[in-house]
């Protein structure tokens, strides 16, 4: 962003223009990321109804925080970061990310409205601060900068705790891929067991078929022997 301004003998220049002409509408990499994302929050900050809206310290709080939300989201969705990943880096729930997306809500709505104004060239920032009492907007742009400072904090300690989540995430893989080893192996040993087991019935079916055809052959030879044994004596 290129912020051309004339001379002024005043604390501020008579007119400050952003240009936005060269952000990146899809960015690569956490770079251009960030700069669409500023874009986004700068470009939908200076809206008028929203200059009123933030004059509300309580309203800004909660304002600037949904929207910080909002275009960092929209950034990396442009980037094509899935919304499962954009949920655990912004520590917001995917329900939410979505809304924030789809422009469910008023940050999300007015977010793609600014994204699709730099998309078209429409967005042209342009402030006059001459008829704006220096005090007052001295007052403002350092409450904005105050905010837009605690935001970067809180983007830091959100990455921080995502670097730690990832770790812990990438440990849980090798836990349960070491877990699906063994299980693979004791699944290879219960097939085994399995297969072994089937062969030992198969051959106590055999032998117990074996068995009762003995049996069978012993009961006839039994017989032919009584009768034998009955005939000698009918003869004796």
């Amino acid at each position: 962003m290129n912020t051309m301004s004339e001379p002024t003998t005043s604390p501020f220049p008579e007119e400050v223009y952003i240009d936005l002409a060269n952000i990146p509408l899809k960015p690569i990499g956490k770079k251009e990321i960030s700069q669409l994302e500023i874009a986004l929050i700068i470009g939908t900050l200076y809206r008028p109804e929203i200059l009123e809206l933030i004059r509300d310290p309580i309203e800004r709080s909660t304002w600037m925080d949904s929207l910080a939300i909002a275009a960092a989201a929209f950034a990396r969705h442009k980037a094509g970061i899935p919304v499962s990943q954009i949920a655990e880096e912004l520590g917001r729930s995917e329900a939410s990310i979505r809304s924030h997306l789809a422009g469910k809500t008023k940050a999300g709505k007015l977010v793609q409205e600014t994204y699709e104004k730099i998309k078209s060239g429409q967005l042209k920032l342009l402030f006059p601060f001459v008829k704006v009492p220096v005090a007052g907007r001295e007052e403002e742009v350092k409450a904005l900068r105050s905010e837009i400072e605690k935001l970067r904090e809180r983007v830091r300690s959100l990455e921080e705790e995502v670097e730690q989540l990832r770790k812990e995430r990438d440990a849980l893989k090798v836990a349960l891929s070491e877990r699906e080893e063994k299980l693979t192996s004791i699944d290879a040993e219960l097939k085994s067991i399995r297969a072994e087991l089937e062969k030992t019935i198969k051959d106590r079916d055999e032998l117990n078929a074996k068995y009762s055809t003995l049996v069978e052959k012993v009961r006839e030879v039994k017989s032919i022997l009584e009768n034998t044994i009955k005939l000698l004596s009918e003869l004796s």
